[in-house]
């Protein structure tokens, strides 16, 4: 049986503190304290789709500053976020292309019969769980929206 991903965390976080990289430590310990924020409000134990979710919105959070940044030419701080979001990344599923992304909006639309933008809220609730914390929901929405005005 494979070890669960707070399990993973909680071991990284460990060898992280014997080896001495305080920089991925630091991380850790914000992903952890994410986790434990929502299981401490909410009671209850995350799964691991649940501690994906968590983990997809903190790299989103990071790439939305890394671009912020990046219009404020503040190339100190966009090192901070990418170095944050790799490290983030890593406890992430594997990252879908964008053939497989296309082929799952196309499987989609074809299983729920989409046919114009009102159907986006039932296109993105079959779409959403295939896809948490493997691609980025924003554009898999600008594909959707491409898709069903055209």
């Amino acid at each position: 049986m494979s070890a669960t991903l707070k399990t993973q965390l909680q071991d990284d976080m460990k060898s992280s503190m014997k080896g001495g990289d305080k920089k991925r430590l630091g991380v850790i310990r914000l992903m952890l304290a994410a986790i434990k924020q929502i299981e401490v409000d909410e009671r209850i134990e995350l799964d691991d789709a649940r501690i994906i979710s968590v983990l997809d919105k903190m790299a989103k959070q990071r790439r939305e500053s890394i671009t912020q940044f990046e219009s404020a030419g503040r190339d100190d701080l966009i090192a901070i976020e990418q170095d944050e979001l790799v490290i983030i990344q890593e406890y992430l599923p594997q990252a879908l292309s964008e053939a497989e992304i296309n082929d799952l909006v196309e499987q989609s639309i074809a299983a729920t019969g989409a046919a114009s933008i009102k159907d986006m809220g039932k296109l993105m609730g079959v779409l959403k769980p295939q896809m948490q914390g493997r691609a980025d929901m924003g554009k898999v929405s600008q594909l959707i929206k491409s898709r069903l005005s055209s």
